[in-house]
């Protein structure tokens, strides 16, 4: 039976507009959705992926790295789609086409294992000023070399990739928020030293971050990625806000901030049109919304998930994971009780910490061969109970 135009017109407009044909992940409604139905998965972070190969352009280490994650049905990545230090940008700035074709390889690759990438385009972000010679502070001016280096680099990405839907979501970069509104942040300029080889100068007070740098940092770069991309999933690639977030920006205080400023502060790091909240969620000596009774993980994820439903927008752990120098079995415990956390609280997205590192051996790096192999099916068998819910 044909339907009316005005009908057919209607339900090809709400298809568009809820992303539902379109690839990767997108949000409708505050639900993260994947090929048109509500959608929740656990990954892992690859983050030299890329990076190992910009290196040592001849590194295809990353093809087997791929093979041994689809061989335990890990859904997707986080990825550095970028250099790290400055100096590691000269290929990208003398040899664009052979840059691009090891990046085209490492999306190829994982999408031939079937795995989704979650590219994060300015990964160590302050070497996009210290290329451009700028202060960290050119973030917060959007007329700068800075964000014209943003702006280039992010259009060349997501055009040449926006329709391959082995890409789920566009990531600004890592944990910006972690440095903005220091008290100490004067202090703090003193530790860090110039390091010539790297290509990073001597920080000065025009590098001191504020939250509202980093909030035109990721608004600009988020109205960029969505006149590119109309549909994908946004984010910040942000940490959890410190205990201290609120207080840091409005006192100048390490005072604690309650649930509700916690709340506040989210929201504010993770600003429109980005249509996703990022945490990162690491065990520690830090105690969130009160001293004497600290919050639970269970606790902190469940204030997260409710601030990102009074926004409309889906949670992604970006990283979590266990530090081996707790010792075997207290890592496995801890690992085993936070993917029971991310599992229980329905956590929209969530990628474990991290995969084929060599350099952080002794705390973090997972492979097949190792002591931390079981993670991999831990990964395995936490998608499982998440499929079955």
């Amino acid at each position: 039976m044909r339907r009316p135009f005005f009908i057919t017109l209607v339900l090809c407009t709400f298809l568009l507009a809820s992303g539902a044909d379109s690839p990767g992940l997108s949000i409708v409604n505050g639900t993260l959705m994947r090929g048109g139905k509500p959608y929740r998965a656990m990954g892992i972070n690859y983050f030299s992926a890329f990076y190992r190969a910009v290196l040592a352009p001849t590194n295809t280490s990353y093809r087997d790295g791929f093979a041994v994650l689809a061989r335990y049905n890990i859904p997707f990545v986080r990825f550095a789609a970028c250099p790290f230090w400055p100096t590691d940008w000269k290929l990208y700035q003398t040899d664009k086409a052979r840059y691009f074709a090891i990046l085209d390889d490492v999306i190829a690759t994982a999408s031939s294992n079937h795995i989704g990438v979650i590219p994060s385009l300015f990964w160590n972000f302050p070497s996009a000023a210290d290329i451009c010679g700028e202060p960290l502070s050119a973030w917060g001016d959007t007329s700068s070399k800075t964000h014209a280096f943003m702006r280039t680099y992010t259009t060349e990405v997501m055009t040449r990739y926006r329709s391959n839907p082995a890409v789920w979501a566009w990531e600004f970069g890592n944990e910006f928020n972690l440095g903005v509104d220091l008290p100490n942040a004067k202090k703090s300029l003193t530790d860090k030293k110039a390091m010539p080889r790297q290509g990073v100068p001597a920080r000065t007070e025009a590098d001191i971050l504020t939250s509202d740098i980093m909030i035109t940092a990721l608004s600009e770069f988020g109205k960029l990625a969505r006149t590119l991309d109309a549909n994908r999933l946004i984010m910040s690639g942000n940490s959890r806000p410190r205990p201290s977030a609120w207080n840091n920006s409005a006192k100048g205080s390490w005072t604690t901030d309650t649930r509700e400023e916690y709340q506040k502060v989210l929201i504010r790091d993770n600003p429109d049109p980005l249509n996703g909240i990022s945490i990162h969620y690491y065990e520690g000596k830090d105690k969130y919304f009160s001293q004497d009774n600290p919050a639970s993980m269970p606790e902190v994820l469940a204030a997260t998930m409710e601030a990102a439903a009074q926004v409309n927008k889906a949670l992604l752990v970006g990283e979590f994971g266990a530090n081996k120098k707790l010792g075997p079995s207290e890592e496995r415990a801890l690992f085993e009780k936070m993917i029971d956390a991310i599992v229980n609280g329905n956590i929209p997205l969530s990628a474990v910490w991290v995969f084929d590192l060599p350099n952080q051996n002794d705390e973090w790096n997972i492979t097949e061969k190792n002591e931390r192999a079981y993670m991999l099916t831990f990964i395995t068998n936490a998608n499982a109970a998440i499929m079955n819910r």
